[in-house]
Formats: C-alpha cells, structure tokens, sequence
C-alpha cells in the first residue's frame, strides 16, 4: 500500500493542531481556575536552556505550514509571530488551520521526488527528496515541538493525557 505525501501531511497537522488547540484550552481553563497567571504558563519551559511554551507553539505551526507549502508548491504564509496570550495562540493555530484546509491533494502529487532545499545559499544548506523532507525532517520537528508544549503543559499540573494529546484521529 502507498501512503501519499498529501495523506501523510496534512491530516497529520489538522488532527495534532486541533488537540493542540484543545490542550490549550484547558490550560486557560485551569489557570483561571486556580487563579494563576497566564503567562507563568505561556513562559514555562521544561528546562532553561528550551523554548517556553508559546514559542513551542509558534514552532509547531510553522513545521506545519513550511511542510504543507513547500510540498503543496505554494507560498508558505508569512506570520509575525506576535502572540502573547492564550487567545493569541488559538487564533494562530486557527490561521494555520484554515491555510492547511486550502490545500487538496492533487497540489501535492509528485512532491515525494520534488527538491526541498533547506536553509537555501548558507552553509548549512541542505537538499532533500520531498518525502526525505516530510519524514525524516519535518515530522520529527513538528512532534517535538507539539510534544514539548504538551509536556509543558503536564508538568505544571494541567490534568491532560495522552488523549487530549492525540485528539481525534
């Protein structure tokens, strides 16, 4: 059996951006809750030397939206990366929900063979076959980065689990 690029893509992103915003959610829910700061959460980090909370997130999106343009052969969307609050974060993950549902598998047949080039004229440039790129690279960046922002998100006592994680598949 042949997994398209498309099928191996996009409905990856959907479902783990919707958990995402789901588990979002209930860390707003129990911040007002237990009346604590937004932001200690936003700010939280897993260790010092890792991105904080919202900046997991801002990452995640982008991994699903360079993936889904670049192999989709349009313009990766451009987004200031602005956010600071909770309302913030569910309207970018909405953004990018709504430019991934744009896209239709016919725009991304043939992107297995198609050239990603990573990190373009610096030394570190990198030249991929297109599932090389979604599989190897992509993938394993967009679910470390949804990962890190659930684990942040457990850690600080958000009654989450592997459920809310998953979402709906």
């Amino acid at each position: 059996m042949t997994v398209s690029i498309y099928t191996a893509s996009v409905p990856v992103f959907k479902q783990m951006l919707i958990a995402l915003a789901d588990v979002l959610k209930k860390a707003e829910a129990h911040a007002t809750e237990k009346k604590i700061i937004p932001d200690a959460y936003l700010q939280a980090r897993l260790f010092p030397d890792m991105f904080p909370l919202l900046r997991q997130v801002q990452i995640a999106v982008d991994f699903a939206k360079g993936a889904s343009a670049r192999l989709a052969g349009v313009e990766i969307p451009s987004y200031p990366e602005t956010e600071k609050s909770f309302d913030d974060l569910q309207a970018l993950l909405s953004k990018t929900l709504a430019f991934i549902d744009t896209l239709d598998a016919k725009q991304f047949e043939g992107s297995d063979d198609k050239e990603i080039v990573l990190r373009p004229g610096t030394p570190k440039e990198r030249k991929l076959s297109g599932s090389a790129y979604l599989l190897n690279y992509n993938l394993p960046q967009f679910f470390f980065h949804v990962t890190t922002a659930y684990a942040i998100l457990r850690h600080n006592g958000v009654d989450i689990g592997k459920r809310d994680y998953m979402g709906g598949y």
